[in-house]
């Protein structure tokens, strides 16, 4: 796999004046990113919720806001469909609450330049998503095996949890995507350290795409904070801080980085450390959560 150029949103969330105009807001985005030459673009967490801005009665819903935004999710995902395949690029579009059955669950979804999409839902609830929200836990796991190499998804809550970072690391992974939505400045920090924590155990890239901006309209997401960045191991060929590169908090913008996966091969293979190959010597060494490979 070669190096490439990946782009992290720290993406505004934002009333908007329709359909129109949200559609004319991501491609302008998706078209800056390739325009830089990214061949990646991370979008976070609830990024789409947004969208609950189009039906003026659901402003202070919360459930009415996840139920409109829900049904919107085959025009959201077409027009990231289209993007990719226009920009030849992957992108992460921005997860959205998801009707399966009779529960909403928190979807991601990964557009290949291709046309294909690959799916990963959050498997671990925090507590406003299950206690007021009503947002399920989805799953299974997935690895996507990409041109770009073996990309895993930790939506937010999820990269706090070593289990799931291993299993995607044990089954290849070179690079974990990390969007997240934190209405805190301390609920940033707990997703930054987990990604960068999975970055330094695993041995591999943390790409954190957050949320950022004040929407005072919408109960789901009002306040947010964050900054996104690319994170390695602190290791040969990497950034002895572990920062590959790091944006400006709380401003919108795209952050740019290289990935190459043959650094993560090399640090693997040469490190001062392996922790990758040490895991299994901890005491105990659990066994890890199953996961579905898809090839996009």
């Amino acid at each position: 796999m070669s190096a490439f150029l990946a782009a992290a949103a720290q993406y505004p969330i934002e009333a908007l004046g329709g359909w129109d105009a949200y559609a004319r807001k991501i491609a302008r985005w998706v078209e800056e990113a390739a325009g830089a030459g990214a061949k990646l673009a991370v979008f976070p967490e609830y990024g789409a919720m947004e969208l609950a801005s189009l039906d003026p009665a659901t402003t202070g819903d919360l459930t009415g806001s996840m139920h409109f935004v829900a049904g919107l999710e085959e025009q959201v995902d077409a027009l990231h469909r289209d993007l990719a395949m226009r920009h030849g690029l992957y992108i992460l579009a921005a997860s959205l609450p998801v009707k399966r059955g009779a529960e909403y669950r928190n979807a991601a979804r990964l557009f290949a330049p291709s046309g294909a999409m690959g799916v990963q839902e959050k498997l671990v609830m925090t507590r406003f998503e299950r206690e007021q929200w009503g947002v399920s836990p989805g799953g299974p796991l997935r690895l996507f095996d990409t041109a770009l190499g073996r990309i895993g998804v930790l939506i937010c809550y999820d990269s706090e949890f070593p289990l799931l970072g291993r299993a995607l690391v044990e089954a290849g992974a070179d690079l974990i995507l990390v969007p997240s939505c934190t209405d805190s400045v301390a609920g940033y920090h707990r997703v930054r350290i987990g990604a960068q924590a999975r970055a330094l155990e695993g041995q591999c890239y943390a790409i954190h795409a957050p949320t950022v901006g004040v929407a005072e309209w919408s109960p789901a997401v009002d306040e947010n904070h964050g900054a996104a960045a690319v994170y390695g191991p602190p290791d040969l060929g990497f950034a002895e801080t572990g920062v590959e590169a790091m944006g400006e908090m709380d401003r919108p913008q795209w952050l740019f980085a290289t990935v190459d996966p043959a650094r993560v091969e090399r640090v693997r293979r040469e490190g001062a450390v392996f922790n990758t190959a040490h895991w299994s010597e901890q005491p105990g060494a659990p066994s890890l959560p199953q996961l579905e490979r898809v090839e996009l």
